[in-house]
């Protein structure tokens, strides 16, 4: 059974970082390529960036601005998600899923992690 449990959430004071962090058990993580999203209350769930098996980025959202920037440690069965420059809008749930391939439908999701920001 495959897992992915993200962490590193919390309140944020606008302006400020935060590193997302995702952990897959329970399967070949090397073989997936990793996407995080995101969603705010009452609005659809949002892609931010997915990184492929090799550690590229295979899909950004330019909307971001390149605030956020995903990463990977495929020793560690860890993707992260560095999100800078924090703005009270970037407030969400924000999820990992894991894919065959960025384009392909996603094969499992985490459970998600709260992004406060506010002062």
């Amino acid at each position: 059974q495959v897992q992915l449990v993200e962490s590193g959430g919390g309140l944020v004071q606008p302006g400020g970082s935060l590193r997302l962090s995702c952990v897959i058990s329970g399967g070949t993580f090397s073989a997936y390529d990793m996407g995080w999203f995101r969603q705010v209350p009452g609005k659809e769930r949002e892609g931010i960036s997915c990184i492929n098996s090799r550690g590229n980025i295979d899909i950004i959202n330019d909307v971001w601005g390149g605030r956020f920037i995903a990463s990977r440690d495929n020793a560690k069965n860890t993707v992260y998600l560095q999100m800078n420059s924090l703005k009270p809008e970037d407030t969400a749930v924000y999820y990992c899923a894991a894919q065959p391939r960025c384009r392909n439908p996603i094969d499992f999701w985490g459970q998600g992690t709260q992004v406060i920001v506010s002062s």
